[in-house]
């Protein structure tokens, strides 16, 4: 069975550095099967129950986090010129090679996902899974049962025509309107051309579902949290899927 020095097992998380692991030990934060932990060279493997500030930390390579998406941030790992979202989590997360899964635009917010399960990510992205994701889109202008219409039979745009997705309309007026979106593509500015195809403009974007995952209403916008099994199960089911199948 394999062994790992405590420090090493903390930094495995993603959630912090080995250094940070160190002083979490020397700091009597850290407890091995109920008891507390003074070593950091101390050696645990995978059946033993290792807790900080009372909080279990699993042995995982793979680190699966939501991210709620604050606009003015780029959905990138480094920019020069802009903030992105990476500069708002640990840096350990970095080191861990955890990344955004797909992409927001700067100014759009909600559910984004971050990960270093490359294979996974790149399931959940294929539009012929059908993996849907969900967004609140505020846009100018009164929506008709034309426009969802045209939602559902696929829009051509430019350089492609959008796959069928669901437009569901909240409110409406002559000003401006509300709808619920679903997609299953994730391309540049998608959602904003297909509105702008149908002669509306977007005011404002926030995605709140990806898949089964709907965004935690108690995470601030620039929070993040691990998933939870239950969750991380329903997300490889409907990358699992095939687009026969969907997601309903």
């Amino acid at each position: 069975m394999s062994a790992w020095r405590l420090d090493r097992y903390l930094s495995l998380s993603g959630e912090r550095t080995r250094s940070q692991a160190v002083r979490a030990v020397r700091m009597g934060q850290v407890c091995v099967n109920g008891e507390p932990a003074k070593d950091p060279a101390r050696k645990v493997t995978q059946d033993d129950r290792v807790t900080l500030q009372g909080r279990e930390v699993p042995l995982s390579a793979w680190q699966y986090y939501m991210f709620h998406k604050p606009a003015g941030v780029l959905t990138a790992a480094r920019d020069r010129r802009a903030p992105t979202v990476m500069d708002l989590v640990p840096p350990a997360l970095l080191h861990r090679r955890v990344l955004p899964v797909g992409r927001l635009d700067k100014d759009v917010t909600g559910l984004l996902l971050l990960t270093n399960d490359g294979a996974l990510a790149h399931a959940l992205l294929d539009p012929n899974r059908g993996v849907w994701k969900r967004y609140r889109a505020q846009v100018s202008g009164r929506l008709t049962q034309e426009d969802a219409q045209a939602f559902a039979r696929g829009i051509a745009l430019e350089d492609f025509t959008a796959r069928p997705a669901e437009l569901g309309i909240v409110e409406a007026n002559d000003a401006q309107s509300v709808a619920l979106v679903r997609v299953c593509e994730g391309r540049f500015h998608q959602v904003k051309r297909m509105f702008q195809a149908c002669g509306h403009e977007v005011l404002a974007l926030h995605r709140a579902a990806f898949g089964p995952l709907e965004l935690d209403e108690t995470l601030p916008p620039g929070g993040f949290r691990p998933l939870t099994p239950q969750e991380l199960e329903a997300l490889r089911r409907a990358a699992a899927n095939d687009r026969a199948k969907g997601e309903g």
